[in-house]
């Protein structure tokens, strides 16, 4: 910086000043400072203007898992946006562990991260810790019981709903099994209310597996349901992993859907619409959850803390049943 002064012949702070696009600074002598800088290379020293009160000019993000396609798309669109306003972005995965949410989070600050955007491990996610009180944050997905955490979401209970509603009116189903991947996501909880609503103005009777956290773990429930007394005539698939798992279970079992069960997965699959038959899903606007999400997040940062809302707000984004195949509509 000094040298930068020296070439401009004007002082480090003024260089300092039209680093940070201050006003005080004249447009003339704006532009010698520039000058200097691209005649020496000069590049600050982001840790060091950290360290100085300075911005870091990065965001962090923690997503339960980095083999989800569903977060990776996520990620991909918040990076876009981080790029958009000159931020980078810190990635980093929880794999659904509270406690490895929580040191990574802790770490993330250490590296002076402006601001954070999260898909929590579990509802019950550490960020009511004070050394978090002054970072602002975004869960999207998965909400926070933080009050000041916004939490971006989508109509898990009205799609779920939907959906089991369609194998019902549509195809006349009365024994539609809910498969998931874990009792404690908040996600799958809520899905699961708005297919047994969908149940209960049938007058039918709700039959979930909600620990299917593996093929493994599919391929066996399945297997058992579909040799019991009163098989399942369909599955509602609580997300793209149970889906994934689901259709390779039913191929291994020699199980043909729509013809033997019918099928409908919460989530889109790439190449879903190529499979056979293809998959019948409740999508949900996946790129735009992750732009929502880290424009709500830039919002805050471009506010100063004292005005900043005290209540995070819950933004709901709309789903839409895409109907295939697999639930029997277009079926040859």
């Amino acid at each position: 910086m000094i040298d930068v002064a020296r070439l401009a012949k004007v002082g480090t702070m003024t260089v300092s000043r039209v680093l940070n696009n201050s006003a005080n600074v004249s447009e003339a002598t704006a532009k010698r400072v520039h000058a200097a800088i691209a005649q020496l290379d000069y590049r600050p020293n982001e840790m060091a203007r950290a360290l100085r009160g300075f911005k870091s000019k990065s965001i962090g993000l923690i997503v339960p898992s980095l083999a989800d396609s569903f977060f990776a798309i996520c990620a991909n669109s918040i990076n876009m946006i981080a790029q958009e306003h000159g931020y980078s972005m810190i990635l980093t995965a929880s794999n659904g562990s509270v406690e490895t949410e929580s040191s990574e989070a802790q770490w993330m600050l250490q590296k002076n991260v402006e601001g954070l955007l999260v898909c929590p491990a579990r509802t019950g996610s550490q960020f009511a810790d004070p050394m978090f009180q002054q970072t602002p944050i975004v869960s999207f997905d998965r909400p926070m019981l933080i009050p000041r955490v916004p939490s971006i979401l989508v109509e898990n209970y009205t799609g779920a709903r939907s959906g089991t509603e369609h194998l019902i009116q549509e195809h006349n189903h009365e024994r539609i099994h809910f498969l998931g991947d874990s009792s404690k996501l908040y996600s799958i909880q809520t899905r699961l209310g708005g297919y047994k609503r969908a149940l209960s103005q049938a007058k039918l009777l709700p039959q979930a597996s909600l620990e299917c956290s593996s093929e493994e773990l599919i391929f066996e429930e399945v297997s058992r349901l579909l040799d019991g007394k009163h098989p399942p005539t369909a599955f509602f698939c609580g997300n793209n992993m149970v889906s994934r798992g689901l259709i390779r279970s039913l191929r291994k079992l020699g199980i043909e859907a729509p013809r033997d069960v019918a099928v409908i997965g919460f989530d889109d699959l790439e190449l879903a619409d190529m499979l056979v038959p293809s998959l019948t899903v409740i999508r949900q606007p996946v790129e735009q959850l992750g732009k929502v999400a880290a424009e709500v997040l830039f919002s805050q940062l471009n506010t100063p803390s004292t005005k900043r809302p005290k209540s995070g707000n819950r933004t709901t984004l709309k789903v839409e049943l895409v109907i295939r195949s697999s639930c029997g509509c277009n079926h040859a």
